[in-house]
C-alpha cells in the first residue's frame, strides 16, 4: 500500500531536491491584505517553483486570517499544486502547516477537514496531548504529519529541552525533545510518521536524529532565522542521504527571481549531499 512518505519520496527522486517551498503570504508582502492577494501570492511561488519543489508547505495561520474567503484561497492554492503535479507527471505533496493538537473527537474533525475538505497530503500537528490525539489523522493511511519535535524559535527550550526521566529512575533523563523523537519512531507503523525539527540547533538535530534514525524531518530556520545549510544537512540526514525537507519561506517569496532562487537552493544541497558522501 502506498504510504504519504512513500510519494514522498517518489516526488524527491523525481526532482532530485529535499526543498520545501514554504507558502507564507505575510500581509506585509501583499498588495492588498486580502484572501484573493494572498492566493496570488502563493499562485505566482507555485507556478514559478515547482520544477525544484519537493514538497510545498501552506501555513494556514496566513489564509485563516481572512475567515471565510481565506479557507477557499488555501483550497485553491493546494488545488494548484496539484494542477502543477498533472503538468510535471509527478505528485507534489502538500503539508499543511497547521500545528494541530486536540483531544481525539476534536482531532478527527481537523482531520477531515485537512485531508477531506482541503485535500492536504500532510499536517503538522503538536504531540503534547498524546497518542491519542494523533490516531484520527494516521487513519487517512495514505496521509502523514509531521510532529513538532524541537522548533526553530527563540522559546523552543521553554518546554522542548526540559529533562524528562523516562520508564525507571535508573534511566539518565533526556531532553523532552528528544524522547518525542523515540516516541514518534516507535509509533511510525505505518510510514506515516515525521517529526518538525529546526535548523537553528544543529547539536539538538544530532541528537534527534540519533533517536530517530528512519524518520524523514520537516527543517526550518534555514536562511532568514539563522539556520546554516550544510550545518543542518550534516547534522540531520540519514544514512541514506535523504530523510530532510529543507523549508524555505522568505527566501524564495522575498528574492527577486524566486524560481532562481529555488533552483539555487535545491543545487546547493545536491551539493552538499555529494560532499558529505565523498
Amino acid at each position: 500500500m502506498e504510504t504519504f512518505f512513500s510519494f514522498l519520496q517518489k516526488r524527491v527522486d523525481d526532482c532530485s531536491s529535499l526543498l520545501c517551498v514554504g507558502l507564507d503570504p505575510h500581509p506585509s508582502d501583499l498588495p492588498v491584505p486580502t484572501a484573493e492577494a494572498a492566493r496570488d501570492f502563493c499562485l505566482r511561488i507555485i507556478k514559478t517553483t515547482a520544477s525544484y519543489a519537493a514538497a510545498f508547505k501552506p501555513n494556514a495561520a496566513f489564509f485563516e486570517l481572512y475567515g471565510p474567503g481565506g479557507w477557499v484561497a488555501l483550497k485553491d492554492v493546494i488545488a494548484a499544486v496539484q494542477a502543477e503535479s498533472d503538468r510535471l507527471g509527478s505528485m507534489i505533496p502538500v503539508i499543511l502547516d497547521a500545528k494541530r493538537g486536540d483531544i481525539a473527537s476534536t482531532a478527527e474533525a481537523y482531520a477531515g477537514s485537512a485531508f477531506e475538505h482541503l485535500r492536504a497530503h500532510a499536517i503538522t500537528l503538536s504531540p503534547y496531548l498524546g497518542r491519542d490525539s494523533i490516531d484520527p489523522f494516521l487513519a487517512y493511511k495514505e496521509k502523514g504529519v509531521f510532529l513538532l519535535c524541537k522548533t526553530s524559535n527563540p522559546g523552543a527550550a521553554d518546554l522542548q529541552d526540559l529533562p524528562v526521566v523516562v520508564g525507571t529512575d535508573s534511566h539518565p533523563p533526556v531532553p523532552l525533545h528528544v524522547h518525542i523523537a523515540h516516541l514518534a519512531q516507535a509509533w511510525n507503523t505505518g510510514d506515516n510518521i515525521g517529526i518538525v525539527v529546526g535548523a537553528t540547533q544543529p547539536e539538538a538535530l544530532t541528537r534527534v536524529r540519533l533517536a530517530a534514525p528512519d524518520l524523514w524531518f520537516l527543517v526550518p530556520g534555514v536562511g532568514t532565522q539563522g539556520g546554516d545549510l550544510e550545518t543542518a544537512l550534516r547534522s540531520g540526514l540519514r544514512t541514506d542521504g535523504k530523510g530532510m525537507l529543507i523549508n524555505i519561506s522568505r527566501g524564495i517569496s522575498r528574492a527577486e527571481d524566486p524560481a532562481r532562487a529555488a533552483a539555487e537552493m535545491r543545487d546547493a544541497i545536491i551539493n552538499i549531499q555529494y560532499t558529505l558522501k565523498h
